[in-house]
């Protein structure tokens, strides 16, 4: 097995000259300033996730909708979801399927897509 070498145990470090000190504490003030910078963007982020965590949302029995929607005779509510005061109703009229935006408080229809297989 080989043996650690000890030779160099004792001696001590020559000193800076002034030009390697100047620029010692310039990397030094840098460091101090990147880790601060660093520090603050931790700061931003992790308040960013709280106040998005605990932002107040309106309760949704609280929204005023309309009493009635009209989608057809023979068509079938596959999924409704509200966005943005509009409500989007996929509808299934046979053997269509048809996209409806819907306004939420009227009830009054804004457009519709139809889903054409070719």
């Amino acid at each position: 097995m080989s043996q650690p070498d000890y030779r160099d145990e004792g001696q001590e470090e020559a000193p800076l000259d002034p030009a390697a000190q100047r620029v010692q504490a310039k990397l030094k003030r840098l460091l101090l300033g990147s880790s601060l910078i660093m520090f603050a963007g931790f700061i931003a982020v992790f308040a960013a996730i709280l106040y998005k965590i605990n932002t107040y949302e309106a309760d949704p029995s609280e929204a005023v909708f309309a009493s009635s929607v009209v989608v057809g005779p023979d068509a079938e509510v596959i999924q409704a979801t509200l966005t943005d005061g509009v409500l989007l109703v996929l509808v299934r009229e046979g053997s269509k399927t048809a996209l409806l935006r819907v306004d939420a408080v009227t009830g009054k229809q804004l457009s519709r897509t139809d889903f054409i297989a070719r």
